[in-house]
């Protein structure tokens, strides 16, 4: 099936691991031409080193997104050597998971400021040049922590559920405009956010990192966590051609965990 995105130009923030680099590997794969931005140069060489192995070519952008103008900047960059930017899939940023007897309100908010600003700092920068060319898409991934609240997420699950808002009203508000904006709530997937949530878990209950894999992985109606290429892969079709009249969609990605209608 031919998805539409070969020389596409779609820059990832957050590239450099995780799901955000699982992205950028199936971009690649679709012919995309892509562009990553992480905090860390570090993060980002080796990310772009991993995808040169793969054959994909990708460029860098180091920028922190809690600072708007470092995202202006960073889409400057991307479109002064690929071109205009087709596609925005943001993957940047996530609250650190606390215990709640352990939240202050600075815990609050630097929930919103990780991850919800690092959001829309990025679609900001893009919107209006796709809106000018009255074409683009944008997909954000977000997390089930915005649906169900987890008692070590509750203020990065405030940030998702704001972003999904901010995500539907940007659809709808830019429709017109050519632009489609579509969020993807990914439940438990292998990463090192995993790891940290993990972390913070064990230390409220006391239990091992271990115990609280095998019992969430036991738990899941698929036998299985989800890995980065599971929802790299609803992302890439989101962002293409043959979701041409999908917009103001938030898809759940948690293998059928939750079975209630949202």
């Amino acid at each position: 099936m031919d998805l539409g995105l070969k020389n596409a130009v779609v820059l990832i923030t957050g590239g450099s691991k995780g799901i955000g680099l699982a992205c950028a590997r199936s971009f690649g794969a679709e012919g995309a031409r892509v562009a990553i931005a992480s905090r860390s140069e570090t993060n980002l060489a080796r990310a772009v080193k991993a995808l040169e192995q793969d054959s994909i070519k990708a460029i860098a952008v180091a920028a922190d997104l809690v600072d708007p103008q470092h995202a202006a900047a960073m889409v400057a960059k991307v479109e002064a050597e690929l071109g205009p930017i087709d596609v925005l899939v943001n993957s940047a940023g996530a609250a650190r998971r606390t215990p709640p007897a352990e939240l202050t309100a600075e815990h609050w908010h630097a929930a919103m400021q990780a991850k919800y600003f690092t959001y829309v700092h990025a679609m900001d920068a893009v919107l209006r040049g796709m809106a000018k060319r009255g074409a683009g898409v944008i997909v954000n991934v977000i997390g089930m922590g915005g649906k169900l609240a987890g008692p070590t997420h509750l203020p990065g699950g405030a940030a998702n559920a704001a972003l999904m808002l901010a995500s539907v009203g940007l659809a709808n508000a830019f429709a017109r405009n050519g632009i489609r904006v579509n969020a993807v709530n990914p439940g438990l997937t292998e990463t090192e956010r995993m790891q940290e949530g993990f972390e913070a878990e064990a230390r409220q209950s006391g239990r091992t990192i271990a115990e609280i894999l095998q019992e969430r992985t036991k738990a899941m109606p698929l036998g299985r966590l989800a890995q980065p290429h599971d929802i790299a892969d609803a992302v890439v079709f989101l962002a293409s051609r043959r979701a041409s009249y999908v917009s103001g969609a938030v898809l759940s990605l948690d293998g059928a965990n939750t079975p209630i209608v949202i």
